[in-house]
């Protein structure tokens, strides 16, 4: 019944699939093997930022694969989220290995932010979307994991677009924030020992999510010090870096240069002072 109702929706409401054009499918099962059949892999760009975290990424962005993620985020796709959530999953599991398994801290997923001009002109926020479908795919598999959107934008800055890896780092840097109500939201990550992840639809020259590690770091949170008796207690604030181990990243895709195919990466923990 339910494979005749989608034949009549797909004559009266035509879809083609995002990623080829093959009709009467929003995604075909050649392109969703596409976005996870290769599996997650760890990736670098070159130059390598300063700062930028361990990065896995699901899918090369190239052929299908671009135009999935470009009909999401630019041609409001939405229904895609879910098989683009899946391949984000993924990334994120290759990202955080077995220190991420049930049992420990949960897998607090940030976004990258897009700007707010970006967000109005769009209609959604593609990596925002993205994410929570892949924390729900996280959490059917029996993974704790949620998404923590406390990251945005402090001030403008340029379009990416046409700018080299100098030019995305000037013009990021600084650019990033945690928003006041993500404080107490970190504040309760380092309370419950989350495993925080930066997630982001794309990685090129790795300069936003360098960015996002840095506004990590310098945001305050409360530190709950053991009571003592005798003694105030007296929480003080400080900035996350080092209540957090160094965040892993995951994206669904990358450039083709960034994958070392050489290199089996696959299941590793991914720590500060770790691989990189």
């Amino acid at each position: 019944m339910r494979g005749w109702w989608r034949e009549i929706a797909g004559l009266v409401l035509p879809v083609a699939c995002g990623g080829c054009g093959r009709p009467r499918t929003a995604l075909c099962p050649r392109c969703r093997t596409g976005l996870t059949g290769t599996g997650p892999r760890r990736v670098r760009p070159w130059p390598e930022p300063p700062g930028l975290p361990v990065v896995h990424a699901a899918a090369p962005y190239e052929g299908a694969v671009r135009a999935l993620l470009l009909a999401h985020k630019e041609r409001g796709a939405l229904p895609l989220a879910g098989a683009l959530g899946a391949a984000l999953a993924g990334a994120v599991e290759a990202a955080t290995g077995p220190c991420g398994a049930s049992g420990g801290g949960p897998l607090l997923l940030v976004p990258v932010p897009s700007s707010r001009r970006s967000v109005r002109a769009r209609g959604h926020d593609p990596t925002r979307r993205i994410a929570l479908a892949a924390a729900a795919r996280l959490r059917r598999s029996g993974r704790a994991a949620r998404v923590l959107p406390v990251l945005r934008q402090g001030r403008a800055v340029a379009d990416q677009a046409g700018l080299g890896a100098r030019g995305r780092l000037a013009n990021l840097a600084g650019a990033l924030e945690v928003a006041p109500a993500g404080v107490r939201l970190l504040d309760e990550a380092v309370r419950e020992a989350g495993r925080v992840v930066l997630v982001d639809d794309l990685m090129t020259t790795g300069a936003s999510l360098a960015e996002a590690v840095r506004a990590l770091g310098a945001a305050p949170v409360l530190v709950h010090p053991p009571f003592i008796p005798g003694l105030p207690d007296s929480p003080k604030r400080r900035g996350t870096e080092g209540l957090f181990e160094q965040p892993a990243a995951a994206v669904v895709a990358s450039s083709p240069a960034s994958f070392e195919i050489n290199r089996n990466s696959r299941g590793t923990c991914n720590v500060a002072g770790g691989e990189r």
